[in-house]
């Protein structure tokens, strides 16, 4: 053994020890950065899955709320519908009703014209008979005079002039009795008139509200419908975005799934392979400095 083998040989060992022990380090360097990405990966998991599930659960809840005032909504539109619809049916029976009081308003009129009518020819009938009556007995009365200013008690005309009188009054109680129903039919058309009147008066008020109404209710319809597009269309962007979410979480499950239920042995298993290369490093050590 020369000693020029001798220092190439110690060389040669100084080298391989040195390849070896920069390998160790190397691969030491490698296993803590990779430690370290899977704390850093474990961690974004974590976060990320429960902004994902904190996120998931405010959308539905809004979602859910979305759908309990679309129902709202749907309820407040039938409503509106049966309102109006009731309130038109209230008006067509009103005004069957106005219709028909006008066909017995002319009836009743066209009777009490009839009536009076008929009671003033009675009564001017009566008026004639009774004048042309009077005149005759008059007449008759001036002819008796003139022949015997004082006739006797029991002369015959006068029982005949005096026979008349009854007949004259009883014609007259005819034409008061007429009056009185005549006036009677007056004051009956003017009562049956006014209460025509309230009653047509009373059901264009209540024909107006009614119509007024509609006019509210059809306004709170057309609001209720356009609001309930907008909802539905809210609705349908949060749907979507729960799809969105329930996607992301899928895609996290499987990035984090195998590092969160291995992380432990994982990180338990870098840890002894990294003890086992310093292990080694220090033995490769010990053995170069004897």
């Amino acid at each position: 053994g020369s000693p020029e083998l001798s220092g190439l040989a110690m060389a040669a060992e100084l080298d391989a020890f040195t390849k070896v022990k920069k390998a160790i380090d190397d691969m030491v360097t490698e296993l803590k950065s990779q430690q370290e990405e899977e704390v850093k990966h474990k961690e974004f998991c974590i976060a990320e899955l429960n902004d994902n599930e904190k996120i998931t659960y405010e959308t539905e809840q809004t979602l859910e709320d979305l759908k309990t005032k679309i129902g709202s909504l749907a309820d407040t539109i039938e409503k509106c519908e049966q309102a109006i619809e009731e309130a038109k049916e209230e008006i067509s029976r009103m005004e069957v009703e106005l219709k028909k009081a006008s066909e017995i308003r002319k009836e009743e009129n066209s009777n009490f014209q009839e009536e009076v009518m008929d009671q003033r020819a009675v009564q001017n009938i009566l008026a004639k008979a009774i004048d042309r009556m009077r005149l005759v007995y008059k007449k008759k009365e001036g002819s008796l005079m003139q022949e015997d200013p004082n006739p006797p008690v029991q002369f015959q005309p006068y029982k005949q002039s005096a026979s008349a009188s009854p007949v004259i009054g009883l014609m007259e109680q005819i034409v008061e009795d007429s009056k009185a129903v005549e006036k009677d039919a007056m004051a009956a058309e003017q009562e049956a008139q006014t209460a025509y009147a309230s009653f047509v008066a009373d059901s264009e008020a209540s024909i107006k509200q009614l119509n007024a109404q509609i006019d509210e209710r059809t306004k709170a319809k057309a609001a209720a419908e356009a609001e309930k597009v907008e909802t539905e269309a809210t609705k349908d962007s949060t749907e979507t975005q729960l799809e969105s979410l329930a996607e992301a979480a899928a895609d996290l499950h499987k990035q984090c799934d195998f590092v969160l239920k291995n992380f432990d042995v994982r990180q338990k298993a870098r840890l002894q392979e990294i003890e086992a290369l310093q292990e080694g490093k220090a033995i490769l050590m010990g053995m170069k400095l004897e």
